[in-house]
């Protein structure tokens, strides 16, 4: 079985995999990191482990992983399933090589674009002969609530919401319609920009928030909520076999 740690910026997911099959899954804080992940493990024979990290895992922390199991730390320099054309592949986040390696194992040989909606929503584009190019960073929902709360000295702090209709007449519902409606708008007009110039035909959703944006897209789109735990998983096990 193999150990899959994903340290976000937010939260630490971990989940345990027999071959490409998900049997267990937590979510945990950054504090919790040793003490849950101990009592996690406990209960299956894990032989490996890889550890994604975009946060801040303590080295102490990693070790506490690599101290129990044969660990990859994934980096841009761990062997990949792709190519990767990126000009500076040291500073692309390993969560993104993960979707990409996600992809590369569930569509090849398709055009692809991969949609990470966390706290930034990234873009990522691969195409059919299997060369990463790169994509794009934007401001996830949270951020651009609380950007707008923290930026101004009159805006609210707002959670989530899907607004009824785009015109909004009341601060409150102005704020949700250009932060949900406009989010929206903004991936469904990259998605058809990728159609138009690069002929990509499969388009993934996934992250956090990928449920509650699904909702307002009008282009067709795959959504995978384990996309970068079994990109992770994929990367492991191509290291090791």
């Amino acid at each position: 079985m193999q150990l899959i740690i994903d340290v976000g910026n937010t939260r630490v997911k971990v989940a345990v995999f027999d071959d490409d099959v998900i049997v267990a899954k937590i979510t945990i804080t950054l504090l919790q990191f040793v003490e849950k992940l101990g009592d996690f493990v406990a209960d299956y024979p894990v032989k490996k482990a890889i550890i994604s990290s975009v946060g801040r895992l303590s080295q102490e922390q990693a070790r506490s992983v690599q101290l129990r199991f044969p660990t990859i730390l994934l980096s841009h320099k761990t062997p990949l399933p792709f190519v990767n054309d990126y000009a500076t592949p040291e500073t692309l986040g390993v969560d993104r090589l993960a979707l990409v390696a996600a992809f590369a194992k569930a569509y090849s040989g398709k055009n692809g674009l991969i949609i990470d909606a966390g706290t930034c929503i990234t873009y990522d584009f691969i195409n059919a002969e299997g060369h990463y190019k790169g994509g794009a960073i934007s401001p996830g929902v949270q951020l651009r609530y609380k950007t707008l709360n923290n930026l101004t000295a009159n805006l609210p702090l707002l959670e989530m919401k899907i607004p009824e209709t785009i015109v909004g007449d009341s601060t409150e519902t102005a704020i949700h319609s250009g932060v949900m409606i406009g989010i929206a708008k903004e991936i469904d007009g990259i998605i058809d920009q990728y159609k138009s110039d690069f002929g990509v035909d499969t388009i993934i959703l996934t992250g956090g928030d990928a449920e509650i944006l699904s909702k307002r897209l009008k282009n067709s789109i795959f959504a995978h909520s384990n996309f970068l735990m079994e990109g992770l998983n994929y990367i492991l096990r191509r290291t090791n076999d």
